[in-house]
């Protein structure tokens, strides 16, 4: 059971209704979204009566739900949450796309990368500056200089910024600079981190563990959500299965079961998913038609040259086609992309 206060509801109303229910036996724990203050009333409320809390001074009203995921449920709120991210709207029923290379290399590389993808009809622009990579020999970002680009490619091109961030004493530093906070599959149970965005007021990207079932990964959710910072966008990724031709295993079906679990946004990352440039196209359409409420999508001006995740970049060229695919399939399945700056 969560408790929904007043927006009107004073500290001495939820200390009260707190009070109330401890005396019965029960744990609470205490959050906020949008202004409003929510108890979550812990513990078996099978036979509790709602009168033992209705009608106490600053109660607006109750929400039940059985899922242990309780913030993130439907059974808490019907209606889609709609995160706006610098006028970017994300799932408000318009498709958002996300696009960029897996690493920001130079200032050339991001600021081509950003023109080109916002010319074609990306919404906003994705880039690590932090990279977690299987190797320790590997490239992992160039840190806030990495973050300094991509604040200049926003400010050049006017779209919002996504970029990871892989431990609590990052949070701050690109949180300065990034529009949206991106979880990484590796980091998806990283509590500490988790725990750290959620008390930022930052939209955060929040991608599917490799090898996380959909109830755990809202459960992760649920824990940036009880913290007070509700703007949380689910990404799937694909997920490691026993099949070895794609990077990953894309799990569309994901799609359809999270619109009816969740009213959290839901975008496909397909990129991520195959690994693979010649599939990246029919993996994207098919999260489109599945019901996506965005896309994230790797683009780079020379792929063969990239220094992450390479095969599986789109060029310039295949991501403008591709959006003109992307543009076709939304049409057919009653969708359609939200404005561009171009558009607005």
């Amino acid at each position: 059971m969560i408790v929904i206060m007043s927006p009107q509801a004073s500290q001495e109303d939820v200390l009260y209704v707190v009070g109330r229910a401890e005396s019965l036996g029960y744990r609470t724990a205490i959050s906020e979204a949008n202004g409003t203050v929510l108890i979550s009333i812990l513990g078996d409320t099978t036979d509790l009566e709602p009168p033992v809390f209705e009608g106490l001074p600053g109660v607006l009203r109750l929400a039940y739900t059985d899922k242990p995921y309780r913030l993130a449920s439907r059974d808490f709120q019907v209606e889609e949450t709609i995160i706006d991210v610098n006028g970017v709207r994300v799932g408000d029923g318009h498709l958002v796309v996300i696009a960029g290379p897996c690493s920001v290399e130079s200032r050339e590389q991001i600021l081509e990368t950003a023109h080109a993808v916002r010319d074609a009809g990306a919404h906003m622009l994705r880039g690590g500056a932090f990279k977690p990579r299987t190797s320790p020999y590997s490239f992992q970002g160039w840190g806030e200089r990495g973050l300094q680009l991509l604040a200049e490619a926003r400010e050049q091109t006017g779209l919002p910024i996504v970029t990871e961030v892989m431990a609590p004493e990052q949070v701050p530093l690109v949180a300065h600079y990034a529009d949206v906070l991106q979880i990484g599959t590796r980091n998806m149970q990283n509590f500490p981190l988790l725990h750290a965005v959620g008390e930022t007021n930052k939209p955060v990207l929040l991608k599917r563990g490799m090898m996380s079932t959909i109830k755990e990964w809202l459960m992760s959710a649920e824990y940036i959500m009880s913290h007070g910072n509700h703007k949380v966008i689910l990404c799937e990724r694909g997920i490691r299965t026993f099949e070895n031709a794609t990077r990953n295993t894309l799990d569309v079906n994901a799609v359809p079961v999270l619109n009816a679990w969740t009213h959290l946004p839901v975008i496909v990352d397909p990129s991520h998913a195959v690994g693979r440039r010649a599939y990246v196209r029919a993996a994207t359409l098919a999260g489109v038609a599945a019901g996506a409420d965005g896309l994230m999508i790797e683009v780079h001006p020379d792929p063969s040259q990239a220094w992450s995740d390479g095969p599986q970049s789109l060029t310039f060229a295949e991501f403008a086609a591709l959006m003109a695919d992307v543009r076709a399939v939304a049409a057919a399945v009653g969708h359609s992309l939200a404005p561009t700056m171009a558009t607005a």
